[in-house]
């Protein structure tokens, strides 16, 4: 089979408008429950694409560790290249797939820093190793293996028990301007819905062609 013989035809679900929620957060919340309970691998993971200010793209995988109305949050080192590219261009998107439900969920705004209590909360949360690790990795900087489990080793005794975090690592929010649902469909007619935000609680909502 070649690669452009690879295809999928959706036809589990529909989305249309007199079904979804009025509010986006909702019906994001209404997704992200059936994700985990069809035991989706990975729901949480998230493509996150920035900029530079000259606007050249990149992206990668990040894990989402809280949303609600205020945005949707995940957390990194700030000055990693994501770090660097978010300072230069707040503009963001993220894009969450769920393929056993034949689902996208897509997220465009402008990001910012969350309060360093809140970057605390979490990060005193996560496993030793990890708390450690944010401390060890200079993320997005040339190194080595060695260099990294030496530095591992090191810092494993030193930090203690309880390392505090780092100033250099810590979380952002996304703050949604537009939230779109697709839904997979028979014939690639997908459904495609698009909130877009006119003030602080009120959203209009939109049908794209797929």
């Amino acid at each position: 089979m070649s690669i452009a013989d690879i295809r999928q035809n959706y036809q589990k679900f529909e989305l249309v408008e007199a079904s979804v929620a009025a509010d986006p957060i909702t019906q994001f919340d209404l997704w992200f429950e059936q994700a985990l309970a069809s035991e989706v691998i990975e729901p949480t993971a998230m493509t996150l694409a920035s900029a530079t200010r000259e606007g050249k793209p990149s992206a990668r995988v990040v894990l989402l560790k809280g949303y609600d109305q205020h945005g949707f949050v995940f957390y990194t080192n700030y000055d990693s290249r994501k770090g660097q590219e978010l300072t230069a261009n707040p503009q963001a998107s993220l894009l969450f797939f769920w393929p056993q439900l034949e689902r996208q969920v897509r997220l465009e705004g402008i990001v910012t820093q969350v309060s360093a209590e809140e970057s605390d909360a979490y990060f005193h949360s996560r496993p030793l190793g990890s708390r450690v690790g944010a401390w060890v990795s200079p993320q997005s900087q040339p190194t080595s293996r060695a260099q990294l489990e030496a530095r591992m080793a090191e810092l494993s005794t030193t930090l203690g028990a309880d390392p505090a975090r780092p100033p250099h690592w810590g979380g952002y929010r996304l703050v949604p301007s537009t939230i779109e649902f697709w839904q997979g469909r028979p014939s690639r007619l997908h459904d495609r819905l698009v909130f877009t935000r006119q003030a602080e609680d009120a959203w209009s909502l939109v049908r794209l062609a797929p």
